[in-house]
């Protein structure tokens, strides 16, 4: 069964043409122009991913991405006008997996989504981890602290898989970058820098943490243990 991708861009001549790129390349496609109507949409439908646009006509998008992460489980690609970093960390903050700015490459577009679309979800060989007093189920893919559920990203997840498979060794961030993006598709290094960032607040890391993300300086990051020497 092909992948779905719903588009949410108020475009009209944008929104027709990625429409037309992804069913040539054999996706099932939906659109919409408004956030409301994506969002009454969503409530019945599935899809696999989302690109999403940031400046729409009854809101924005960050919005719409904190509404679907708390109710989908669906990857984000957020199309953005708006590259400065502190509007991409919103974006990621907000829930979103990948952004590519306008005017964008199609061609570059398109590999984003394969990259993001090809991930497929492993199963560590422990079912359940304790980190820090959350509950990680690999096999659901799931967050959990008193009984409540924590919403990463799958890209947030997929980094926490790929350091905790590597635990008390240094990933750099090219090694993350080729584990969760793939080798083909240029992401900026400080994108991995941002998902670290919340990943850590995410999941209460201090000083005292049983697990600690450390940073490697000029190299990358570290899940390291309070027994690790």
């Amino acid at each position: 069964m092909a992948n779905s991708i719903l588009i949410v861009e108020d475009d009209d001549n944008l929104r027709n043409s990625l429409a037309d790129n992804l069913e040539i390349e054999g996706y099932q496609v939906f659109s919409f122009a408004l956030i409301e109507e994506s969002r009454q949409w969503l409530t019945e439908n599935t899809v696999d991913l989302i690109v999403l646009d940031i400046m729409l006509p009854d809101g924005n998008g960050y919005e719409l991405a904190r509404w679907i992460r708390q109710h989908c489980d669906v990857l984000i690609l957020m199309l953005t006008a708006r590259s400065l970093e502190k509007d991409v960390v919103e974006g990621f903050i907000a829930g979103t997996d990948d952004y590519v700015s306008k005017p964008y490459r199609i061609n570059e577009l398109l590999l984003r989504i394969k990259a993001l679309l090809r991930r497929k979800p492993t199963v560590s060989d422990v079912a359940i981890t304790s980190i820090n007093g959350f509950e990680v189920n690999w096999q659901l893919r799931e967050v959990r602290k008193d009984n409540e559920e924590i919403h990463l990203t799958k890209t947030a997840f997929d980094i926490l898989h790929f350091l905790f498979s590597h635990q008390n060794n240094t990933c750099s961030r090219d090694d993350i970058l080729d584990a969760v993006w793939g080798k083909d598709v240029y992401v900026d290094n400080r994108t991995v820098d941002n998902f670290i960032h919340n990943l850590k607040k995410q999941l209460a890391v201090t000083q005292d943490s049983d697990y600690k993300i450390k940073t490697i300086r000029g190299v990358g990051y570290s899940l390291v243990t309070q027994t690790a020497k």
